[in-house]
C-alpha cells in the first residue's frame, strides 16, 4: 500500500481548515418527516464524523418553495422547525470534531409532482424540459427565477444561522442549476439563455446572492458535473478551453471551492492529460477542489446502485499520489460510508478488508 498519510492531514477549503482530506458525499436518504431532520439524522452524520470523515456534506436540503422538493421526507433548510433540526445535526457533528456543509438543492423538473405529495404544485425549470424534446412541468417566469435566487440566499442565511461551516450549492446531475447550464434543457432566449457562458448567468446570480447573504468569509462550494441523470454521456464543456470559459464567471461570482462530480474519479476528463475533472478545475481556476466518483467501490456507483449487492473496497492507493501531486484537495466518499461509517479510519489503519460490503438494501435504514 502507498503512503496514505497526506489524506489525513489538515487542508484549507476556502477560508476554513478541514481536519483531513476526507468528505462525505451528499446522498439523499429521505428520513426527515415534515422536511425536518430528526435525532436519528443527527446520529447518522455524527457516526461518520466519529469515523474519521473531516467534512460532512449533507444530503440535499431543499428551499422554501415546495417546487424545489420531491418529497416531504427530504429535509428543508427553510422554516423555524427544520432549521432548528439542522442546528442539532451541526452540534452533533462538531462534537465529533468535523466540519459540516449542507447541500442546498432545487430539483427543478427532475421533481415528479405526482409523486411529491404536492401534485398541485407545478415543477419548474428554465424551459419546461426534462431532457431535449421532452416536456415536464413548465418554464419559470422572470419573477419565479428571481424568487428562486432569493430562496437560495435565504437557505444559505439559515445554514449559517444554524452553525454550518459553509454551504454547497447543487449545480450537478441535471437538477435546477444544471438545467440552466445544459443546452438540452435551457432553450430560453432571454438573459438566462444563449451560449454556454451565457447559460451560467443563473448560477452566477445565485452565487452572488448567497455571498451577499453569508458575508465574505464564509465558504461557498459549487457541485457540478459534466454528466446528467438524463444523459450520462453529456459534456457541458468538451475541451479544456471550453471548461475554462464555463468556470470563469462562476469563480468570479464568489466561489471558494468546486465539488467535481464524476462517475469514476480515476478517468481522465480530456484526451492528452491524466487529470480528472477536479484536476482540470483546480488547474483552470486555482480554487480548492473535491473529487468524487466511486471512491472505495469495486465498480462505478451507477452500476452499484442498480445492483443488489455489488460494492466492496477497491484499491485507493492512487488517491494519495494524486493529492500529493496537487491534482485535487479533498476526496468525497459516498456509498462506502453508508456501509462503513468508520471507513476513513480503516483506510488509515490499513484494515480496509474489515469494511462492510455496500448493498442497495442498506438504503432502507438510517444506520
Amino acid at each position: 500500500m502507498s503512503d496514505l498519510s497526506i489524506l489525513f492531514e489538515p487542508v484549507k477549503l476556502g477560508p476554513i481548515t478541514l481536519p483531513n482530506r476526507w468528505a462525505m458525499a451528499p446522498m439523499t436518504r429521505q428520513f426527515s418527516p415534515n422536511r425536518t431532520p430528526t435525532e436519528d439524522v443527527a446520529r447518522y452524520y455524527q457516526r461518520r464524523a466519529e469515523g474519521g470523515t473531516g467534512l460532512i456534506i449533507t444530503e440535499g436540503t431543499t428551499l422554501r418553495d415546495l417546487a424545489s422538493s420531491g418529497s416531504d421526507a427530504i429535509p428543508a433548510i427553510s422554516g423555524e422547525v427544520p432549521v432548528a433540526g439542522w442546528a442539532k445535526v451541526v452540534e452533533a457533528v462538531h462534537a465529533a470534531g468535523s466540519k459540516i456543509f449542507p447541500q442546498i438543492w432545487h430539483m427543478g423538473v427532475m421533481r415528479d409532482a405526482q409523486a411529491s405529495g404536492h401534485p398541485e404544485v407545478e415543477s419548474l425549470s428554465p424551459s419546461g424540459l426534462l431532457l431535449p424534446g421532452k416536456n415536464r412541468g413548465r418554464a419559470m417566469t422572470d419573477a419565479e427565477v428571481a424568487q428562486s435566487i432569493e430562496d437560495f440566499a435565504e437557505a444559505a442565511r439559515n445554514a449559517k444561522a444554524a452553525g454550518f461551516d459553509g454551504v454547497e450549492l447543487h449545480g450537478a446531475h441535471g437538477y435546477l442549476i444544471d438545467q440552466f447550464f445544459w443546452e438540452g434543457t435551457n432553450t430560453r432566449t432571454d438573459q438566462y439563455g444563449g451560449d454556454m457562458v451565457a447559460r451560467t448567468r443563473y448560477a452566477c446570480e445565485v452565487i452572488r446572492a448567497v455571498r451577499a447573504a453569508v458575508g465574505p468569509d464564509y465558504p461557498i462550494m459549487l457541485r457540478y458535473s459534466q454528466w446528467k441523470q438524463q444523459d450520462f454521456e453529456s459534456k457541458l464543456a468538451p475541451t479544456p478551453e471550453a471548461l475554462e470559459a464555463f468556470l470563469a464567471p462562476l469563480t468570479d461570482a464568489g466561489l471558494d471551492a468546486y465539488h467535481c462530480s464524476t462517475r469514476r474519479y480515476w478517468e481522465p476528463e480530456f484526451e492528452g492529460s491524466a487529470l480528472n475533472l477536479a484536476g482540470w478545475t483546480k488547474k483552470l481556476t486555482g480554487l480548492a477542489t473535491v473529487t468524487v466518483g466511486s471512491v472505495g467501490l469495486n465498480q462505478d456507483f451507477v452500476t452499484g446502485y442498480a445492483s443488489e449487492d455489488t460494492v466492496g473496497t477497491a484499491d485507493i492507493d492512487g488517491l494519495a499520489e494524486r493529492v500529493e501531486a496537487g491534482e485535487f484537495d479533498v476526496v468525497a466518499v459516498g456509498r462506502a460510508l453508508i456501509a462503513t461509517p468508520n471507513w476513513p479510519q480503516l483506510v488509515q489503519a490499513g484494515q480496509l478488508a474489515k469494511a462492510a460490503t455496500y448493498s442497495r438494501a442498506q438504503l432502507a435504514e438510517l444506520v
